[in-house]
């Protein structure tokens, strides 16, 4: 199982991507944005913003997890992966409520990245130096 934990968090990823996908669209349903507009009601807004944070921050977590996961150790790489999915979760359900309580998710989710950061960063010297 500990192999395939990249794996499993990457779909988590994937799936949370569409979800915050998913908030958008309904946002502007429910707020009547329409179309190519992006901006409007503060809800949509807000769930716009969470699709983007969490776009962007996804784009520099994907490499570093599977960079850790090759070069130190998958199992911790996953969990460090799996903090950064619950860490994004709690920053996007607090943001699309209130966009001043996302800081303790966005905190979560940074010490994940950081954590993988690290790994990767030990791991790839090693096996430089090693190689």
């Amino acid at each position: 199982m500990s192999q395939n934990l990249p794996a499993l968090v990457t779909l988590l990823t994937v799936l949370l991507q569409f979800a915050t996908m998913w908030a958008v669209g309904r946002a502007r349903g429910r707020y009547e944005v329409k179309a190519p507009a992006t901006s409007g009601h503060p809800g949509f807004e807000r769930a716009l913003r969470v699709q983007m944070n969490t776009l962007e921050s996804t784009m520099m977590f994907l490499p570093l997890l599977w960079l850790a996961a090759n070069y130190e150790d998958p199992q911790w790489a996953g969990i460090a992966g799996l903090v950064w999915i619950v860490g994004r979760v709690w920053y996007a359900l607090a943001y699309l409520k209130d966009a001043g309580k996302r800081g303790p998710g966005f905190m979560v989710a940074l010490l994940g990245w950081a954590a993988l950061l690290v790994m990767s960063g030990i791991g790839l010297t090693r096996a430089m130096l090693a190689g």
